[in-house]
């Protein structure tokens, strides 16, 4: 759910601040940081309560409007782990005002154009400045606030404002959708700007984390072939599958978007064991607990998004609900997390990261089961609310025991980018089940005209998606709850 960031990692011994700098400018700078993770964490929400109107606004089928909440994911889990490699070699304080920079001339190209593919175009660039911002605030605050209190309160109130996202780009889309959709894209603009502002006078120079040359001498390279590789092979498979619907799986377009995506993903892989600076290390993965955590969040994330895409279209195109009534409707699923946010450490040292993603993973999969059996009409409170109750109980057991576990047994120079791989991945769950589902219900939709019921039937697939990548999750945390040898 949106990029809460993950405290797990260790922070840095330096500092970059001496402990005498003044409380006010320590506090100005904390709110440059959350204010910006506030942003980034409520960008693909604030699209789908949006998403009904700019498909309707644009003509746009279900295939073509889901970009806008898969672009900006593919730009931020493809491009994740190159960011930070691109903060370590040029420096955290000039990449991150670019990137808040880059994130507002987006947001403004966003809301002046109509063309989809410059809009797709303004989400995956969007996705690259918060892979760019969102891990590298994290680390400014353990280098700048001295260890002890100071530090533990702006983790908290980061923490905070990333769980906080979601719930927030609910509600700002479902009042600004009715006025005019392209708010709902251009808001971050003036906000952004005033960040950057601050964040000019606030940020601390600080040197790049890593000289231009290693040890040995060689220099440091950003493998931009890797990152280019790995988010083209995300943009292909999901136009491969958004294809399938109106051309069929075996037309030569989607043959040849999948085998495009299945050559890059190879090229990928290829770049990054021959690479000697990779940006990912396969051998990362041979560990049980960051392996479990990444599919446990991707089915978590994944099967949520899709969730809130079907019953979207549900309750907006077929129900004819108001956007402002749909965003409250999604609330008791995202609002939970935020309330709790601050409980999560404690939850963890009293029952255990495995305990907490075991119950986490049930309690969403009895939700999605339950949206298999509602009838038509559908009645929010014995169909929709039952359902965001419980998926909203399972992100509040298992959403920061999933980001702890990840990187708990890394050794520390591997949990950054054992972070970073982690968070790739939730990002990628975030880009292919709302395609699928958005190919899923293009593929069965019923001819205009027919019955609401027919509609509504035709959304069944779907949710048997949902529900499977449910199942998944589950059954991947209770091999968690597995003891383990030696």
């Amino acid at each position: 759910m949106g990029s809460t960031p993950s405290t797990s990692s260790p922070p840095p011994s330096s500092t970059a601040q001496p402990t005498g700098t003044p409380a006010l400018r320590l506090w100005g700078l904390l709110l440059v940081l959350a204010g910006n993770m506030l942003i980034d964490a409520l960008e693909v929400s604030v699209m789908v309560v949006a998403l009904p109107s700019i498909g309707t606004d644009l003509d746009l089928p279900l295939t073509s409007a889901q970009w806008m909440i898969t672009g900006f994911a593919i730009g931020f889990g493809g491009l994740m782990l190159f960011g930070g490699r691109v903060v370590a070699l040029l420096g955290r304080r000039e990449v991150y005002l670019t990137a808040l920079l880059g994130f507002a001339a987006a947001s403004v190209a966003a809301a002046l154009t109509d063309d989809i593919r410059l809009l797709v175009a303004t989400r995956v660039v969007k996705g690259l400045c918060a892979a760019l911002t969102a891990p590298t605030g994290l680390a400014i605050i353990q280098t700048t606030y001295p260890a002890g209190r100071p530090r533990d309160r702006a983790l908290s109130v980061y923490t905070l404002f990333g769980a906080s996202g979601f719930t927030a780009g609910l509600l700002l889309s479902g009042t600004l959708t009715p006025i005019d959709w392209r708010l709902t894209l251009a808001f971050p603009a003036p906000v952004v700007l005033a960040l950057f502002l601050l964040g000019h006078r606030l940020i601390p120079r600080t040197p790049p984390e890593t000289g231009r040359h290693d040890a040995a001498g060689t220099p440091r390279r950003y493998d931009t072939a890797g990152a280019a590789t790995c988010t083209a092979a995300l943009l292909t498979l999901v136009a491969g599958i958004t294809s399938a619907p109106a051309h069929g799986w075996t037309s030569p377009r989607t043959t040849a978007l999948l085998a495009a995506s299945a050559l890059l993903l190879t090229a990928f892989v290829t770049i990054e064991r021959r690479t000697p600076q990779p940006l990912m290390r396969f051998t990362l993965l041979g560990n049980g607990p960051l392996a479990r955590s990444i599919l446990g969040a991707a089915a978590l994330n994944g099967s949520y998004l899709g969730l809130l895409f079907v019953l979207t279209y549900e309750l907006q195109t077929l129900d004819g609900w108001h956007p402002f009534t749909t965003a409250l409707a999604l609330l008791p699923a995202a609002a939970p997390l935020a309330a709790t946010a601050l409980l999560s450490g404690r939850m963890i040292a009293a029952f255990g990261t495995a305990r907490l993603i075991a119950a986490g993973s049930a309690f969403p999969l009895a939700g999605y089961l339950w949206q298999l059996r509602r009838p038509w009409p559908l009645d929010y409170t014995t169909a929709v609310l039952p359902t965001m109750l419980l998926v909203g109980t399972g992100f509040v057991l298992s959403f920061a025991a999933l980001n702890t576990q990840a990187t708990a047994q890394l050794p520390p120079q591997h949990r950054a980018q054992g972070a970073g791989l982690y968070q790739s991945a939730v990002q990628a769950a975030a880009a292919l089940v709302p395609a699928l589902a958005a190919a899923l219900l293009t593929a069965h939709r019923p001819p205009a005209g027919a019955p609401a019921s027919e509609f509504l039937t035709a959304c069944r697939p779907a949710l048997v998606l949902v529900t499977l990548i449910g199942a998944l999750g589950l059954l991947t945390a209770l091999a968690g709850l597995r003891p383990r040898r030696g």
